[in-house]
């Protein structure tokens, strides 16, 4: 039996002339067999140098044919390109060919086409095969543990789409993320893949598509804000460099928990500028914390209210804007459809219940280090997830920590919760929302402070001052002097970094 493999550049005309020729050989003649390998036109040369070096070979252009000795293998014996393949064809069978070079170089262009879309098609039956990597940091938090399930449900990412978990943590996490592999296993998800930890800072990262950063638990111990901020750079630096090194191209990063979110956000950005755009803060704790209050004072259901925007830092000084909000299924002298809804203000009487109980019960859930619930910050995170990936519902305004553009007049190259909607895999932000203009005391207020953070953050300011309004220095102005201890100190501090604004 004789078997020949012919290779060719795609857009090769003599490879389009010589495999058509080998295709008849082969349908007419019992005993001739052909293998074909093309090569896209900018790698054929490497390739075709490779081949030659192994096999002890001397050939320069396209096609190159060689007959194979064994049916299963072993060293081939060159024929030649085009020229010596016709020459063989017609001295042992007896057949020519007598294509045009008009025809010849239009088959060319069709083999270029069809190859590049059989290469397309195998990428996408990679990524089928292939499951989709996700790494959480952190991964001994509590936050991790009520991930876990939601993840391997197939509710983020979808019924179809496999997944890889990896639990990233330092060494002496070690034995109870063993047991966390072990829990997770037990899950039987048939999502996932596999599951596993890491602790070698090195191995961080690899080829992953999800990353999931969750507040870190430091040893170092911090007297003052201005530490504590510090404090957040060497790991962001670190995990920046490990994602531009490890990660997939592609890879998408989202950034939970409750201590300075904003800001590990924009050092991640800063650290890891090749995949920014791909960087995100989750805002929606802090926005089904805020829904869940509202809704014990409407004595309804948090998921029939819908639309509560969260502006500015996430975990600290925002503003919770409720003019768009609104109320679904509530029971009043108006009912309507499912679909019916009321604005949330209009069913609301009290204003300074608004004003005054519903700020500070917020502020005191979101201050700055207080840990959210495992359930909530597990589920504000896969909520998003579950947007970014599938889009969110629409005609629906979701708050998102991104980095800013200059919409809504905010400073360029902070990170900041605004309104936005996903679709098709991204975020749009909603600069064409009617009535939500944000007021220049409220706007620097908040603005003032993120600078802050990221500048005292990165060395550039020793000293973080909680921005005060002109109102606000008069009436200090006139207080009493009195003594003032450490601990008022430390309050006052409090009071301007985690400060609430609550537009009614």
């Amino acid at each position: 039996m004789a078997k020949f493999v012919i290779a060719g550049r795609a857009d090769c005309p003599y490879y389009a002339k010589t495999e058509l020729l080998a295709d008849y050989l082969q349908k007419n003649l019992p005993d001739f067999r052909i293998h074909k390998i093309t090569q896209r036109p900018e790698v054929w040369e490497d390739w075709l140098k490779d081949v030659c070096e192994k096999n002890k070979w001397s050939h320069k252009n396209s096609p190159i044919i060689w007959r194979e000795l064994l049916d299963r293998g072993g060293k081939g014996l060159l024929l030649g390109g085009y020229n010596e393949f016709l020459e063989h064809a017609q001295l042992y069978y007896d057949v020519t060919s007598s294509m045009t070079t008009e025809l010849m170089m239009v088959i060319a262009q069709e083999n270029l086409g069809a190859h590049i879309q059989k290469e397309q098609e195998e990428e996408g039956l990679k990524t089928c095969i292939n499951p989709l990597q996700v790494w959480i940091t952190s991964a001994s938090a509590p936050a991790c543990y009520n991930l876990i399930p939601i993840l391997t449900s197939g509710e983020v990412f979808g019924m179809h789409t496999e997944i890889s978990i990896t639990l990233f943590d330092n060494k002496q996490a070690e034995e109870y993320l063993k047991s966390l592999v072990m829990e997770t296993q037990d899950l039987a998800s048939p999502v996932l893949r596999s599951v596993s930890i890491c602790t070698k800072v090195e191995e961080a990262f690899c080829q992953a598509h999800v990353i999931v950063v969750l507040d870190d638990s430091t040893d170092k111990e911090v007297f003052t804000l201005e530490d504590c901020l510090r404090s957040r750079v060497p790991l962001c630096r670190l995990y920046g460099y490990l994602i531009e090194k490890n990660a997939h191209e592609s890879v998408r990063v989202i950034v939970g928990g409750k201590t300075f979110v904003n800001l590990k956000t924009v050092l991640l950005m800063r650290y890891a500028p090749r995949i920014a755009h791909n960087i995100i803060a989750v805002a929606l704790g802090v926005e089904g914390e805020a829904k869940a209050i509202l809704a014990r004072k409407l004595k309804t259901t948090p998921s029939y209210i819908k639309d509560v925007i969260i502006w500015g830092n996430i975990s600290g000084n925002n503003y919770v804007d409720l003019r768009k909000t609104r109320v679904y299924r509530y029971e009043s002298a108006i009912w309507g459809p499912l679909h019916y809804s009321r604005p949330l203000l209009n069913l609301i009487f009290d204003s300074e219940w608004i004003k005054r109980e519903f700020v500070a019960t917020l502020k005191n859930l979101t201050a700055t280090g207080r840990q959210f619930g495992g359930i909530l910050a597990a589920h504000s995170i896969a909520t998003t997830l579950k947007y970014w990936y599938h889009g969110s519902p629409p005609g629906e305004i979701v708050s998102l920590g991104i980095l800013s553009e200059g919409q809504f007049g905010i400073p360029k190259g902070i990170v900041f919760s605004m309104p936005v909607k996903f679709e098709n895999g991204t975020w749009v932000v909603l600069t064409d929302l009617k009535d939500t203009e944000i007021s220049e005391q409220i706007m620097t207020r908040m603005t003032s402070d993120l600078i802050q953070e990221k500048l005292v953050a990165l060395g550039d300011k020793i000293h973080f001052q909680p921005y005060q309004s002109e109102t606000e220095l008069r009436k200090k102005d006139k207080r009493i002097s009195l003594p003032i201890t450490d601990d008022s100190q430390k309050e006052q501090v409090s009071d301007g970094f985690e400060g609430k604004t609550v537009e009614s």
